[in-house]
């Protein structure tokens, strides 16, 4: 029930991965990438139908050599999600895997042989309709860059960006995204900045290397909260090292605080302190594993007393304030009747949100229809 994001997204061109629009305006597309083997198609096709359950938009898939360009091949003929292929210094890779129906190509141009390899990868690229990804990253700075600049620097960053972007240009080729990924939250921030002036391509955010899943949560929280807040970003991947579900589900929690996407359930919870009349951590933490698989998205209060709970129900699609034995509930901002009793909160919770969200799923699907149909007459 908030107001839309007052986010005004930078403008940038469109690229397609697979069927996901990428730039323009589009929806903020979440991805993540495979930590598995990629030669062990079976663990690596379980744990990309995982992340897409998650909802995760694109998958990156890392291909060294040969025989996972093999194996990604078949790992390709058994998922249905854009596939990204991570490839570096061995440009046949890339040949080999545009012939497999990868959707993306993330390469730097300059790390795969000369430019008529480049112009290889290129004009398979062009003829396939497969767009690149210029991956930049502070860690791997070309050796000249680290002189001039004596450490990487956002300008550094984006120098190394923009000799790349300067290799396809000459190519003619437009179809591609950029990211100058960084594991300081401020330099990498810098550079997506000053790199976001200087191009219209779509660009894809990400602290490299964050950390594992508490602090790597909190450092790319802060760093794509704050470009993505100033119209930054167009797809973002949260670099964890944790299970790739994870950095989806962190993924979609950034952009649903910023009010750019919504999926699933927003929990407005507090705390909790002496005023409380139940236990609002233990309901919230069932609530939370229980309604993972709602995708709906929806506002959800849930406060332990009467100080703050009736002004966040108001504002929300399904409130609860709690009071002695029975705590009162809100639907719509408006209180109802009906009352739940404490000792039966996550039952009769789970049981209301579930239904409130397929109401709300059918209401949206009617809409997509009709302006479908306005579209079409309009047309």
């Amino acid at each position: 029930m908030f107001a839309e994001s007052p986010i005004k997204r930078r403008k940038s061109k469109c690229i397609y991965v697979g069927d996901v629009p990428v730039g323009d305006g589009a929806p903020i597309s979440v991805q993540s990438m495979t930590n598995t083997l990629t030669t062990d198609v079976e663990a690596t096709v379980a744990q990309i139908n995982k992340i897409k359950a998650a909802g995760g938009d694109i998958v990156r898939v890392s291909v060294p050599t040969m025989d996972a360009a093999e194996a990604f091949k078949r790992i390709r003929q058994q998922v249905e999600i854009p596939l990204v292929a991570d490839i570096h210094f061995d440009y046949r890779i890339a040949l080999k895997v545009a012939e497999y129906g990868v959707d993306c190509l993330r390469i730097n141009p300059g790390n795969i042989g000369n430019i008529e390899r480049v112009k290889s990868v290129v004009d398979c690229a062009k003829d396939k309709n497969i767009p690149i990804r210029i991956g930049v990253n502070g860690g791997s700075l070309e050796k000249d860059l680290q002189e001039k600049y004596g450490e990487p620097t956002p300008e550094a960053l984006v120098e190394s960006a923009m000799r790349h972007v300067d290799i396809l240009d000459k190519l003619n080729f437009d179809q591609f995204k950029v990211s100058v990924k960084a594991s300081d939250v401020f330099l990498a921030v810098g550079a997506y900045r000053l790199l976001a002036k200087q191009i219209e391509q779509p660009l894809h955010l990400g602290i490299t290397e964050a950390g594992g899943l508490r602090s790597g949560s909190v450092k790319s929280s802060v760093g794509l909260g704050m470009l993505l807040a100033e119209g930054i970003g167009d797809t973002i991947r949260i670099s964890l090292a944790a299970d790739p579900v994870e950095e989806i589900k962190v993924g979609f929690d950034i952009l649903k605080s910023l009010r750019i996407r919504s999926r699933g359930i927003n929990f407005i919870a507090c705390p909790s302190c002496s005023r409380q009349e139940f236990d609002v951590i233990a309901t919230v933490n069932a609530l939370e594993q229980r309604l993972e698989d709602v995708l709906t998205p929806l506002d959800v209060s849930i406060i332990g007393c009467v100080v703050n709970g009736p002004g966040e129900a108001e504002v929300s699609d399904l409130g609860l304030t709690g009071a002695r034995n029975m705590s009162g509930f809100y639907e719509d901002g408006e209180r109802q009747r009906e009352r739940i009793a404490n000792t039966d909160l996550v039952d009769k919770l789970e049981h209301k949100i579930r239904t409130k969200a397929l109401i709300k799923a059918s209401m949206l699907e009617e809409n997509k229809r009709i302006d479908v149909k306005h579209l079409d007459e309009s047309a």
